[in-house]
């Protein structure tokens, strides 16, 4: 039998970076920010590769798009849809994306020209899939089922807003009939899911489910410069903020992967930008760039979100939150976006990069127990020994504890001793906290909670006016023991 070729692109977690911007690479013991990203670069690389092997190329977009930079979030993704049918996927599956609420969302994907596909998201009212759960694709003579699942967590650790009307699933037990479907009545050749559990719970998926032939993952934003292979699946992912494209080439015979070679292509500065889609980027932006460009103050640390425990980013973030309300503890998000900031100046544009959701300051009182068995809650969410309960980004950052903890511990016994401004903790103490969305600070959580008149980017600028240079060095808030 002859062999058929076929190559499949994967996007992952671009969070709306549409432009080139910094990003950080690990060099040896320190971290190097260098430039890469941005839409026409990207387009460069596709149109290259689909000329490469024309009619035999397949592009995949793994979610979190169309949210995470200004002029996505001013325009409630509506500025993107342009671009994106410019870069004409096959298809994409989503997370951030419900940022806007589902029927938002529904109306963008509407403006697309290709789908969103998730087996995993449903209407509350009756139990039916909100969007297409596969679609196929022929290719040649071979026919390919991509299959896709949304990220789960949307309707448990994300605001509310964002899963009105709709729950999700882990989409493991629809997995199964899915593929028997596509194999057994559309007699596909290939079966590639487009996943946004995250790495870890992909992995568990693949080791569960046969039959998956490529599975593209995302959420966790791991740049795997090999695949992992598990139970005959070949699983990518692709780094995020779309400095980074992943590249299979696959050669089939007789329905079986015979051959494969796969390069995780860094979108380098020195890509030359596509002209076409650099004009709509221009399109885009340049109502914004005057006042983006604005320069908010100076870091002497390079701030970003690529560690797990604890970032340098969030520490600017939580020292404004804290200075901004005199409360004792600050807690935001353990968000994983975010382009860094190498030392230098800060704009406006980087503050919206770092929150670019701009929600509203909050405080709360918290009791020392509720302290402690919130921090337990959110280490099971971040290091369950069982990947389908692992869910959200990073570790909650916070301000004004120190926590030390056994990672390898089950859960609800991983802290060891926790203390609030130097003083071991009260169970029965009162704290005041400031904390930003519910992530931050969970509902069920503290009383007396009071949504304050200012935002998280005005905290950020209030701060810079009365710092103007900052320094946010890691302060071993949480430290494994």
């Amino acid at each position: 039998m002859l062999e058929e070729n076929l190559t499949i692109l994967q996007m992952n977690d671009s969070h709306a970076y549409l432009d080139i911007h910094q990003e950080l690479f690990w060099d040896g013991d320190h971290a190097k920010y260098k430039l890469a990203g941005g839409y026409a670069r990207i387009a460069t690389i596709f149109n290259q590769i689909r000329a490469e092997n024309p009619n035999k190329t397949l592009v995949f977009d793994c979610g979190d798009t169309i949210h995470g930079t200004y002029a996505a979030v001013k325009t409630k993704g509506e500025a993107l849809i342009p671009i994106l049918n410019y870069l004409d996927f096959d298809a994409m599956t989503a997370h951030w994306e419900f940022a806007y609420g589902p029927e938002h969302l529904k109306k963008l994907t509407k403006k697309l020209n290709y789908p969103l596909l998730a087996i995993n998201c449903y209407n509350e009212s009756n139990n039916e899939l909100l969007f297409e759960p596969w679609i196929i694709k022929e290719i040649g003579k071979l026919k390919i089922g991509i299959i896709g699942i949304a990220a789960t967590i949307v309707d448990k650790v994300m605001p509310s807003n964002f899963s009105k009307g709709i729950y999700f699933t882990m989409g493991n037990e629809e997995l199964p009939y899915y593929i028997k479907k596509l194999r057994n009545d559309e007699k596909v050749d290939l079966i590639v899911v487009i996943s946004h559990l995250g790495f870890p719970q992909e992995m568990k998926l693949a080791m569960d489910v046969d039959g998956i032939d490529i599975l593209l993952s995302s959420h966790t934003h791991n740049r795997l410069y090999k695949p992992a292979i598990v139970n005959n699946t070949i699983l990518i992912q692709s780094g995020c903020h779309g400095s980074f494209i992943g590249r299979l080439d696959l050669s089939i015979s007789q329905g079986k992967i015979v051959k494969f070679k796969h390069r995780l292509i860094t979108v380098a500065e020195d890509i030359q930008p596509d002209p076409d889609a650099n004009n709509i980027i221009n399109q885009i932006l340049n109502p914004y760039r005057d006042i983006l460009s604005q320069v908010m103050g100076y870091t002497k640390t390079g701030l970003n979100r690529n560690t797990v425990l604890e970032s340098t980013m969030d520490n600017f973030l939580l020292k404004s939150l804290l200075e901004e309300t005199n409360a004792q503890l600050a807690f935001s998000n353990g968000w994983r976006y975010g382009a860094p900031v190498p030392p230098g100046k800060i704009t406006l544009n980087d503050l919206y990069n770092i929150i670019p959701v701009n929600p509203p300051v909050s405080t709360v009182e918290l009791t020392g127990q509720e302290i402690w068995i919130m921090m337990e809650e959110n280490l099971e969410h971040l290091f369950s020994n069982d990947p389908y309960n692992q869910m959200g980004g990073y570790l909650k950052r916070c301000m004004g504890i120190n926590i030390y903890f056994k990672v390898e511990n089950p859960k609800g016994y991983r802290i060891q001793e926790l203390f609030v401004e130097g003083k071991k903790i009260k169970m029965d103490q009162i704290y005041k906290a400031v904390y930003v969305t519910s992530q931050g600070v969970p509902s069920k959580y503290g009383k007396k909670k009071n949504q304050l008149d200012v935002h998280a980017v005005k905290v950020l600028q209030n701060y810079l006016s009365n710092n103007p240079i900052i320094k946010t060095e890691i302060q071993g808030t949480m430290t494994v023991v």
